[in-house]
């Protein structure tokens, strides 16, 4: 289980409505967390899409760049603005 690989996948900046406001995850354990505890509807087909590719990511069944387009997919569907975050 590699909960916290940094670079697998491009960290991606979210505007959340409420507390706190912006987030930035940058893990799988960062994705889990949000996607568990700070997102805001658990019903959007997406979502429960997400939350299955996370567990398959974590347990390595699915690379974590295939995760984080669910990811991404999932935002979209729950209205949460979403930046790529780019380092150079």
């Amino acid at each position: 289980m590699d909960w916290d690989a940094t670079s697998a996948f491009t960290p991606v900046g979210l505007a959340l409505r409420g507390q706190p406001a912006h987030r930035i995850v940058r893990t799988l354990g960062d994705a889990a967390y949000m996607l568990l505890k700070d997102w805001p509807s658990d019903d959007g087909e997406e979502y429960v899409t997400a939350v299955k590719a996370c567990v398959d990511a974590i347990s390595g069944e699915i690379t974590p760049q295939q995760f984080w387009h669910a990811f991404l997919r999932a935002a979209d569907e729950a209205g949460i603005a979403a930046l790529t975050i780019v380092h150079r």
